[in-house]
């Protein structure tokens, strides 16, 4: 092996050579009415199990309330009203994937998270024609993984609850 600039390389090869083939995104998968999604890894701060969630008097009916995470009060947004989607069936718990945004911490409500994946970038989608208005006006894109589709969502977007009164 050679060295070069703090690189070991195999004789012959470059440092491009030894780089991954391919750059890969993770992600946070959940479930929001049946609908696979994913949340990029570097914007959950934290995944929770139910939780008491206080109503904030007029606050727009997508936010749920307030939850208190370790004597920090988290605003919790209700994804099921974001995206106009019925309310979940009889028994069904929330949970809450956290998201900072601006420095304020944000609770998603959805109906289960899943699993981290690993996803390569050259298999991200744009959003379908086909992908329903209330879907596509929060999606980065998509993935499809063996017949489902993996809807991204856009963080920020979900968040800017200024950007629309409900």
């Amino acid at each position: 092996m050679t060295q070069r600039s703090g690189f070991q390389t195999r004789p012959g090869s470059t440092i491009m050579d030894d780089a991954p083939s391919q750059a890969e995104e993770v992600f946070v998968t959940l479930t929001v009415a049946d609908q696979l999604c994913g949340i990029p890894v570097l914007s959950v701060r934290d995944i929770l199990g139910p939780q008491v969630i206080t109503r904030i008097p007029l606050s727009p009916s997508e936010v749920a309330g307030s939850l208190n995470l370790r004597g920090r009060i988290v605003t919790a947004i209700d994804l099921r009203r974001r995206l106009r989607l019925p309310p979940p069936g009889e028994g069904i718990k929330t949970m809450s994937v956290v998201a900072e945004q601006g420095g304020e911490l944000y609770a998603l409500l959805v109906d289960q998270v899943s699993e981290v994946l690993s996803l390569p970038a050259s298999q991200f989608e744009r959003n379908p024609p086909t992908l329903p208005p209330e879907w596509a006006r929060y999606s980065a894109g998509i993935y499809r993984l063996h017949g489902r589709l993996l809807v991204v969502l856009d963080v920020a977007l979900l968040l800017a609850l200024s950007t629309e009164s409900v």
